[in-house]
Protein backbone atom coordinates (compact mmCIF):
# COMPACT_ATOMS: atom_id res chain seq x y z
CA UNK A 1 0.00 0.00 0.00
CA UNK A 2 1.27 3.45 -0.93
CA UNK A 3 2.04 5.83 1.94
CA UNK A 4 -0.46 8.69 2.38
CA UNK A 5 0.52 11.94 0.69
CA UNK A 6 -0.41 13.95 3.78
CA UNK A 7 0.19 12.78 7.33
CA UNK A 8 -2.07 14.10 10.08
CA UNK A 9 -1.52 14.11 13.84
CA UNK A 10 -3.47 15.86 16.58
CA UNK A 11 -1.50 17.18 19.53
CA UNK A 12 -3.86 18.40 22.25
CA UNK A 13 -5.69 20.98 20.18
CA UNK A 14 -3.04 21.46 17.49
CA UNK A 15 -3.22 19.73 14.10
CA UNK A 16 0.14 18.76 12.61
CA UNK A 17 0.05 18.17 8.85
CA UNK A 18 3.14 16.73 7.16
CA UNK A 19 3.56 16.68 3.39
CA UNK A 20 4.70 13.14 2.64
CA UNK A 21 6.29 12.72 -0.78
CA UNK A 22 9.94 12.44 0.31
CA UNK A 23 10.92 10.59 -2.87
CA UNK A 24 10.12 13.79 -4.83
CA UNK A 25 11.26 16.22 -2.12
CA UNK A 26 7.59 16.73 -1.19
CA UNK A 27 6.71 18.25 -4.56
CA UNK A 28 3.13 19.46 -4.70
CA UNK A 29 0.83 17.68 -7.10
CA UNK A 30 -2.86 18.45 -7.52
CA UNK A 31 -4.01 15.56 -5.37
CA UNK A 32 -1.78 16.66 -2.51
CA UNK A 33 -2.95 20.28 -2.73
CA UNK A 34 -6.54 19.06 -2.51
CA UNK A 35 -5.74 17.03 0.60
CA UNK A 36 -4.04 20.02 2.27
CA UNK A 37 -7.06 22.17 1.45
CA UNK A 38 -9.53 19.63 2.83
CA UNK A 39 -7.56 19.05 6.03
CA UNK A 40 -7.11 22.74 6.84
CA UNK A 41 -10.71 23.63 6.05
CA UNK A 42 -12.00 20.75 8.19
CA UNK A 43 -9.78 21.81 11.10
CA UNK A 44 -10.89 25.43 10.75
CA UNK A 45 -14.47 24.44 11.56
CA UNK A 46 -13.55 22.51 14.72
CA UNK A 47 -13.75 24.28 18.07
CA UNK A 48 -11.27 21.82 19.60
CA UNK A 49 -8.50 22.75 17.15
CA UNK A 50 -6.69 25.99 18.01
CA UNK A 51 -4.29 26.05 15.08
CA UNK A 52 -2.43 24.11 12.43
CA UNK A 53 1.24 23.38 11.76
CA UNK A 54 2.14 22.55 8.17
CA UNK A 55 5.53 20.96 7.53
CA UNK A 56 7.32 18.52 5.26
CA UNK A 57 8.23 14.96 6.18
CA UNK A 58 11.95 14.29 6.47
CA UNK A 59 14.64 16.95 6.79
CA UNK A 60 15.35 17.71 3.13
CA UNK A 61 12.24 19.59 2.04
CA UNK A 62 9.14 21.43 3.12
CA UNK A 63 8.01 21.31 -0.52
CA UNK A 64 10.53 21.65 -3.33
CA UNK A 65 8.06 23.11 -5.80
CA UNK A 66 5.14 21.94 -7.87
CA UNK A 67 5.23 18.60 -9.66
CA UNK A 68 6.53 19.76 -13.05
CA UNK A 69 5.61 16.48 -14.75
CA UNK A 70 1.92 17.23 -14.15
CA UNK A 71 1.79 20.37 -16.28
CA UNK A 72 4.80 20.29 -18.61
CA UNK A 73 2.47 19.65 -21.57
CA UNK A 74 -0.50 21.78 -20.53
CA UNK A 75 -2.31 24.12 -22.91
CA UNK A 76 -2.64 27.80 -21.94
CA UNK A 77 -6.24 27.16 -20.89
CA UNK A 78 -5.20 24.27 -18.65
CA UNK A 79 -2.39 26.36 -17.16
CA UNK A 80 -4.71 29.24 -16.35
CA UNK A 81 -7.16 26.84 -14.71
CA UNK A 82 -4.37 25.17 -12.67
CA UNK A 83 -3.20 28.55 -11.41
CA UNK A 84 -6.72 29.67 -10.53
CA UNK A 85 -7.31 26.46 -8.57
CA UNK A 86 -4.06 27.01 -6.68
CA UNK A 87 -5.13 30.57 -5.88
CA UNK A 88 -8.42 29.34 -4.47
CA UNK A 89 -6.71 26.84 -2.17
CA UNK A 90 -3.98 29.20 -0.97
CA UNK A 91 -6.45 32.05 -0.49
CA UNK A 92 -8.59 29.80 1.71
CA UNK A 93 -5.56 28.97 3.85
CA UNK A 94 -4.66 32.64 4.17
CA UNK A 95 -8.22 33.72 4.99
CA UNK A 96 -8.96 30.92 7.44
CA UNK A 97 -9.89 31.82 11.04
CA UNK A 98 -7.38 29.43 12.66
CA UNK A 99 -3.67 30.34 12.58
CA UNK A 100 -1.57 28.21 10.25
CA UNK A 101 2.17 28.10 10.88
CA UNK A 102 4.50 26.84 8.16
CA UNK A 103 7.36 24.94 9.83
CA UNK A 104 9.84 25.04 6.98
CA UNK A 105 12.49 22.35 6.85
CA UNK A 106 14.83 22.17 3.87
CA UNK A 107 13.70 23.36 0.46
CA UNK A 108 10.68 25.64 0.05
CA UNK A 109 10.86 26.43 -3.65
CA UNK A 110 8.34 27.51 -6.24
CA UNK A 111 4.92 26.25 -5.18
CA UNK A 112 6.39 25.23 -1.83
CA UNK A 113 7.51 28.79 -1.13
CA UNK A 114 4.09 30.02 -2.27
CA UNK A 115 2.42 27.58 0.12
CA UNK A 116 4.56 28.79 3.02
CA UNK A 117 3.71 32.40 2.17
CA UNK A 118 -0.01 31.60 2.23
CA UNK A 119 0.36 30.48 5.87
CA UNK A 120 -0.01 33.14 8.54
CA UNK A 121 3.42 32.67 10.14
CA UNK A 122 6.63 31.03 8.92
CA UNK A 123 9.25 29.45 11.18
CA UNK A 124 12.33 28.10 9.42
CA UNK A 125 14.90 25.51 10.38
CA UNK A 126 18.49 26.57 9.85
CA UNK A 127 18.70 24.30 6.80
CA UNK A 128 15.71 25.90 5.07
CA UNK A 129 16.14 27.30 1.58
CA UNK A 130 13.62 29.56 -0.17
CA UNK A 131 13.15 30.65 -3.76
CA UNK A 132 10.88 31.21 -6.73
CA UNK A 133 12.92 29.56 -9.51
CA UNK A 134 10.18 29.48 -12.14
CA UNK A 135 12.15 31.69 -14.56
CA UNK A 136 14.61 28.79 -14.85
CA UNK A 137 11.75 26.86 -16.47
CA UNK A 138 10.75 29.71 -18.74
CA UNK A 139 7.63 30.49 -16.73
CA UNK A 140 6.39 32.44 -13.69
CA UNK A 141 4.96 31.58 -10.26
CA UNK A 142 1.34 30.51 -10.60
CA UNK A 143 0.09 30.13 -7.02
CA UNK A 144 0.25 33.76 -5.90
CA UNK A 145 4.02 34.12 -5.64
CA UNK A 146 4.24 37.35 -7.62
CA UNK A 147 1.74 38.93 -5.23
CA UNK A 148 2.56 37.56 -1.76
CA UNK A 149 6.33 37.78 -2.11
CA UNK A 150 6.13 41.51 -2.80
CA UNK A 151 3.75 41.95 0.15
CA UNK A 152 6.13 40.20 2.54
CA UNK A 153 9.55 41.45 1.45
CA UNK A 154 8.87 44.55 -0.67
CA UNK A 155 8.90 45.17 -4.39
CA UNK A 156 12.66 45.40 -4.94
CA UNK A 157 13.64 42.25 -3.09
CA UNK A 158 10.69 40.37 -4.57
CA UNK A 159 11.73 41.28 -8.09
CA UNK A 160 15.32 40.24 -7.37
CA UNK A 161 14.19 36.78 -6.26
CA UNK A 162 11.63 36.42 -9.05
CA UNK A 163 13.94 37.57 -11.85
CA UNK A 164 17.11 35.74 -10.80
CA UNK A 165 15.43 32.58 -9.57
CA UNK A 166 18.08 32.48 -6.84
CA UNK A 167 17.66 30.54 -3.60
CA UNK A 168 18.25 32.20 -0.25
CA UNK A 169 19.04 30.57 3.07
CA UNK A 170 17.04 30.84 6.28
CA UNK A 171 19.17 33.65 7.69
CA UNK A 172 18.60 35.81 4.61
CA UNK A 173 14.89 34.93 4.57
CA UNK A 174 14.67 36.18 8.16
CA UNK A 175 16.66 39.33 7.36
CA UNK A 176 14.30 40.37 4.57
CA UNK A 177 11.12 39.45 6.44
CA UNK A 178 10.12 36.31 4.58
CA UNK A 179 10.17 34.25 7.79
CA UNK A 180 9.35 35.17 11.39
CA UNK A 181 11.94 33.07 13.17
CA UNK A 182 14.88 30.73 12.51
CA UNK A 183 15.62 27.81 14.84
CA UNK A 184 17.74 24.67 14.89
CA UNK A 185 16.27 21.74 12.97
CA UNK A 186 15.54 19.83 16.16
CA UNK A 187 13.64 22.81 17.56
CA UNK A 188 11.46 23.45 14.50
CA UNK A 189 8.26 21.65 15.52
CA UNK A 190 8.60 22.52 19.23
CA UNK A 191 9.00 26.21 18.32
CA UNK A 192 5.95 26.14 16.04
CA UNK A 193 3.90 24.33 18.67
CA UNK A 194 4.99 26.76 21.40
CA UNK A 195 3.94 29.73 19.28
CA UNK A 196 0.56 28.15 18.54
CA UNK A 197 -0.03 27.42 22.22
CA UNK A 198 0.70 31.07 23.00
CA UNK A 199 -1.89 32.07 20.41
CA UNK A 200 -4.34 29.42 21.65
CA UNK A 201 -4.39 31.06 25.08
CA UNK A 202 -5.90 34.22 23.53
CA UNK A 203 -9.51 34.84 22.60
CA UNK A 204 -10.29 32.78 19.48
CA UNK A 205 -12.74 35.34 18.12
CA UNK A 206 -10.10 38.07 18.49
CA UNK A 207 -7.48 35.88 16.80
CA UNK A 208 -9.79 35.20 13.86
CA UNK A 209 -10.66 38.88 13.55
CA UNK A 210 -6.97 39.89 13.58
CA UNK A 211 -6.30 37.48 10.71
CA UNK A 212 -9.27 38.85 8.79
CA UNK A 213 -8.35 42.50 9.29
CA UNK A 214 -4.68 42.14 8.44
CA UNK A 215 -5.66 40.33 5.25
CA UNK A 216 -8.15 43.11 4.49
CA UNK A 217 -5.24 45.49 3.98
CA UNK A 218 -4.02 43.38 1.07
CA UNK A 219 -7.22 41.81 -0.24
CA UNK A 220 -9.90 44.53 -0.17
CA UNK A 221 -8.43 46.98 -2.66
CA UNK A 222 -10.08 46.82 -6.11
CA UNK A 223 -6.80 46.18 -7.92
CA UNK A 224 -5.68 43.28 -5.71
CA UNK A 225 -7.87 40.65 -7.32
CA UNK A 226 -6.70 41.85 -10.71
CA UNK A 227 -3.11 41.01 -9.78
CA UNK A 228 -4.00 37.39 -9.05
CA UNK A 229 -6.15 37.13 -12.18
CA UNK A 230 -3.33 38.53 -14.29
CA UNK A 231 -0.91 36.04 -12.74
CA UNK A 232 -3.18 33.12 -13.69
CA UNK A 233 -3.57 34.39 -17.23
CA UNK A 234 0.17 34.98 -17.63
CA UNK A 235 0.97 31.55 -16.16
CA UNK A 236 -1.32 30.03 -18.78
CA UNK A 237 0.24 32.08 -21.57
CA UNK A 238 3.66 30.73 -20.66
CA UNK A 239 2.43 27.23 -21.53
CA UNK A 240 2.31 28.19 -25.20
CA UNK A 241 5.91 29.48 -25.33
CA UNK A 242 8.86 27.59 -26.76
CA UNK A 243 10.86 28.71 -23.72
CA UNK A 244 8.44 26.94 -21.36
CA UNK A 245 8.62 23.74 -23.38
CA UNK A 246 12.41 23.95 -23.40
CA UNK A 247 12.65 24.85 -19.72
CA UNK A 248 10.43 22.06 -18.48
CA UNK A 249 11.98 19.50 -20.82
CA UNK A 250 15.45 20.51 -19.68
CA UNK A 251 14.38 20.18 -16.06
CA UNK A 252 12.95 16.72 -16.58
CA UNK A 253 16.06 15.69 -18.54
CA UNK A 254 18.35 17.23 -15.89
CA UNK A 255 20.19 19.50 -18.33
CA UNK A 256 20.71 23.22 -18.77
CA UNK A 257 17.91 24.98 -20.67
CA UNK A 258 18.65 27.00 -23.80
CA UNK A 259 16.11 29.82 -24.06
CA UNK A 260 15.37 31.75 -27.25
CA UNK A 261 12.82 34.29 -26.02
CA UNK A 262 10.07 32.72 -28.11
Amino acid sequence: MDAPLLLSEERAGILLLSINRPQSLNALNRELLGLIDQAIQAASSRSDIAGIILTGSGEKAFAAGADISEFAHFTPEQGTQLSAQGHQIFNRIEAGPKPVIAAVNGFALGGGCELAMACHIRIAAENARFGQPEVNLGTIPGYGGTQRLAELVGKGRALELLLTGNMIDAAEAYRIGLVNKVVAQAELLPAAEAMLRTIAAKGPLAVARCIHLVNAKYRSEPTVGAGYLMESEAFGEMMASADFREGTQAFLEKRKAVFTGA
